[in-house]
């Protein structure tokens, strides 16, 4: 069945994995809110593995995953993607390098456009691309999902532990 679907927990919520027939990992999606009750298929085989594999991300163990993934898309949209995926784990950069990465500055904005369609977050690192300025724009999963995948890989420093106030007794 194309498309089957598993739901994945992590530490950002409910995460679907949608699998071709060949258990090519196809799509990546964050549910803001209640997961929808979508027809789940057989698990692939692949399953496990992305399930392990992200375990180990979310845990600080694991850098690059290798899941067999299919991504459907234009040559351009391909081409980001795949750029995308040559930007270290702890490291960022700007949407505007991103389009001169890719041979010409002036495709900036589709190359933004690209990196949000990208179907497979996580996995193909759209996050760790950011504003020239280093603001944290554009992130289709949610700015919130953005600043903790940044924030886990050491793009940015871990978030300060809140203050604890003082008991005051009157």
């Amino acid at each position: 069945m194309p498309g089957a679907f598993h739901s994945i927990v992590t530490p950002l919520g409910d995460l679907g994995a949608v699998f071709g027939e060949d258990g090519k990992l196809l799509r990546l999606i964050r549910f803001h809110g209640a997961s929808p009750a979508l027809a789940e298929g057989p698990p692939p085989k692949s399953l496990p593995f992305l399930k392990r594999q992200l375990e180990a991300y979310f845990s600080g163990n694991l850098r690059d995953f290798n899941i067999p993934m299919q991504v459907e898309g234009t040559d351009f949209q391909r081409r980001v993607w795949k750029e995308l995926q040559k930007i270290p784990y702890g490291q960022a950069i700007s949407y505007l390098e991103l389009a001169r990465r890719l041979g010409d500055e002036k495709c900036i904005r589709a190359a933004a456009r690209a990196n949000g369609a990208n179907p497979i977050s996580i996995l193909i690192p759209c996050h760790r691309v950011i504003g020239s300025d280093g603001s944290l724009v554009g992130y289709g999963g949610g700015l919130d999902m953005k600043e903790f995948l940044l924030r886990l890989e050491g793009v940015l420093p871990k978030a300060p532990a809140q203050p604890r106030l003082p008991l005051v007794w009157e």
